[in-house]
């Protein structure tokens, strides 16, 4: 099997060429279909997402894999890029570099946020998306299907996925759900309309089933949010009545001065609520609630400090993981060599043994037709002694071939056999 594997992440390549090369669905089953037009012969399988941009290709023999200066090539013609702007960001892995670098993709080991659950999603879509191309045959099958259970255990024996590190993600698994055992038709209400509060109501809603209720001053990007998670836009001018409402308050807004001061909360939310429990999540620089609010009975107020914290220890614990989910990576990288090789020699074992089985028979027979009267015992005795000879003249070679197996270096090997035994057909 001949691997490849062109591309770049946020290790290699600046923001913006990751923004350049970046596909979408539809212009990833584009380039695929494109591709696989001008590589009739290999597999291919397009990782794309904000933080890599990855390139698979996989052929049965050296003669129809392409070059990585061809797939480095028909990557940056798809996209338009010239060469010379992306001089040296781009990284190019063959054989088992690449069967270890996806693994350690799919189980979030190379992502910027280590641990991060989205990343195995996206190759699951990468694979399926090539599949549905008719770019992804039995070599990618295996290769992807063996990184799907290499991220799988790395999240069933070790806790690196359990320990989360984005903010949004401490903020509702860590902080929130010490507060509320469910999230189901609580009534939470959501500050802002950016990037913080989009992700924020992502964790939300793995969470539970809340009804979402969007305050926004630019009503067009609140009627988004909320359309997008099936909430409830208010007005500004609602922000007071919602928070009387709310059980989980989610301020993100990028204000300069904060938007609800203690006195404002004692005066016009803490009446309507009568001590009920109010979880706030004050995500915002700076504040969006002035920290005496938290003083307020049956309020629980979080900032970015109090959830730096809790991601710092987070972030410790997850690093305390990492060497046992490599040490799985190693395992199954060497597992899947070692049958992909297996693979790939065993027509050759069988060719050999073959080889001399004919022969033995042959002459066998021969000999039994030149001395008829010999009896049962005598025949099974020469049968025996020539199985005993053909086992001994194969052992050498046989156990060659499984130890470079083993090693994952069996290919010259398995030429130079095939070229002795005449074994090419």
């Amino acid at each position: 099997m001949n691997l490849q594997m062109i591309g770049c992440s946020h290790r290699d390549a600046t923001l913006g060429i990751r923004q350049q090369l970046a596909f979408n669905a539809q212009r990833a089953r584009e380039a695929l279909a494109a591709w696989q037009s001008q590589f009739p012969h290999i597999e291919l399988a397009l990782i794309s997402t904000c933080n890599r941009v990855e390139l698979y290709a996989a052929a049965t023999s050296e003669d129809d894999a392409p070059t990585a200066d061809e797939l480095r090539g028909a990557l940056l013609d798809f996209r338009q890029i010239p060469r010379q702007d992306i001089e040296g960001q781009l990284v190019a892995l063959t054989g088992w570099d690449v069967v270890r670098h996806l693994y350690r993709v799919a189980a979030s080991l190379d992502s910027m946020v280590v641990g991060e659950p989205q990343i195995l999603s996206q190759v699951k879509q990468a694979y399926q998306r090539a599949q549905e191309i008719g770019c992804a045959g039995p070599l990618l099958h295996e290769l992807f299907q063996s990184a799907l259970r290499t991220a799988k255990r790395v999240a069933g024996e070790t806790s690196l996925h359990k320990h989360r590190v984005s903010l949004p993600s401490v903020a509702i698994a860590d902080l929130a759900a010490c507060v509320f055992e469910t999230f189901d038709d609580k009534h939470v209400l959501v500050i802002g309309a950016g990037e913080t509060a989009d992700e924020t109501l992502r964790y939300l809603r793995d969470a539970g089933q809340a009804q979402i209720h969007v305050v926004n001053r630019s009503d067009k990007r609140g009627q988004e949010l909320a359309h997008k998670w099936s909430g409830t836009y208010h007005p500004w001018e609602q922000l007071w009545d919602q928070l009387v409402l709310a059980d989980l308050a989610i301020s993100t807004t990028s204000a300069d001065e904060r938007i609800v001061s203690a006195n404002d909360f004692g005066q016009l939310v803490a009446p309507g609520r009568h001590q009920r429990p109010l979880f706030i999540l004050d995500l915002a620089v700076p504040r969006d609630f002035e920290p005496r609010v938290g003083d307020s009975l049956g309020v629980y107020l979080y900032s970015l400090d109090d959830l730096d914290r809790a991601c710092e220890q987070n972030r410790k614990a997850r690093t305390a993981q990492v060497p046992s989910a490599e040490r799985i990576v190693d395992q199954e990288t060497g597992r899947f060599l070692a049958e992909i090789n297996r693979r790939a020699t065993a027509p050759v074992i069988s060719g050999l043994r073959e080889g001399f089985e004919r022969p033995k028979a042959a002459e066998l027979n021969r000999l039994f037709r030149r001395l008829p009267d010999l009896d049962a015992t005598a025949k099974r005795e020469i049968e025996q002694f020539a199985d005993r000879l053909v086992n001994k003249m194969l052992h050498p070679p046989l156990e060659s071939l499984r130890d470079a197996a083993k090693n994952g270096t069996p290919h010259g090997l398995l030429d130079a056999i095939k070229r002795l035994f005449h074994l090419e057909d």
